[in-house]
């Protein structure tokens, strides 16, 4: 079994991602385990740059094989913000609170039927290789999905990546107790929000959940270089 660094301290993505991947051959290591801290800046122009960006930087500072996210909502009637600054929406040091009553705000006489949103994820698992060429790809534009060898520093790192989506639509108030971020006012198809669902329902249905899973299918399916 080989270690593979989650580049998040958020302890409900790393209970999410463990929940997923669990059985895949990969023992998930945090960076507060390993006792490193860093802030990687997500400047990034598209989800995966950013997500790129993070599993890069952590594979580096580890020395292991890391997976990174970026992740976020678009708004239709916002014509899809917050996108990539959903994290800082209302600051830099927003809470998630502050995010919501912000985006609520924005949305206020806004009709019900066109409060289409949907949430993004990109996830980039990067790995450090020797002995192969890579090129020096800018990283906003890596394909997704995709598996590239990427020179990075002068170093080469393979970096795979994946997506997912989840449609639906911001409600006018936030509903339920659990998730984070925008789950409270994110209302799902059948007319809960996110906040609402168990763990089981969004690990398996939402959008970090079927990045995750298409990550899961292509380990179970591959001969990753460990």
């Amino acid at each position: 079994m080989a270690d593979l660094i989650v580049a998040t301290g958020n302890a409900k993505k790393i209970e999410e991602i463990r929940r997923v991947l669990e059985g895949t051959g990969w023992r998930l290591r945090t960076p507060a385990e390993l006792g490193i801290e860093m802030d990687v800046e997500e400047d990034g122009e598209t989800f995966v740059g950013n997500a790129v960006r993070k599993a890069l930087a952590w594979s580096k500072a580890s020395g292991l094989p890391a997976l990174a996210d970026d992740s976020g909502l678009e708004v239709d009637a916002l014509a899809g913000a917050p996108g990539v600054h959903s994290s800082r929406y209302a600051g830099e040091d927003a809470t998630d609170a502050r995010n919501n009553e912000k985006l609520l705000e924005a949305l206020s006489g806004v009709d019900e039927a066109d409060r289409s949103a949907r949430f993004r994820c990109v996830l980039a698992f990067a790995q450090r290789l020797r002995g192969e060429p890579g090129e020096a790809l800018e990283l906003d534009r890596i394909p997704v999905p995709g598996d590239v060898r990427v020179l990075h520093r002068e170093k080469v790192y393979r970096v795979r990546t994946f997506a997912g989506s989840f449609e639906g639509r911001i409600g006018a108030a936030g509903r339920g107790d659990g998730g984070f971020g925008y789950d409270p006012i994110f209302v799902a198809g059948d007319g809960r929000s996110l906040a609402e669902w168990d763990p089981e329902e969004k690990a398996q249905h939402s959008h970090r959940g079927r990045a995750l899973h298409a990550f899961e299918e292509a380990v179970r399916g591959e001969a990753f270089v460990r």
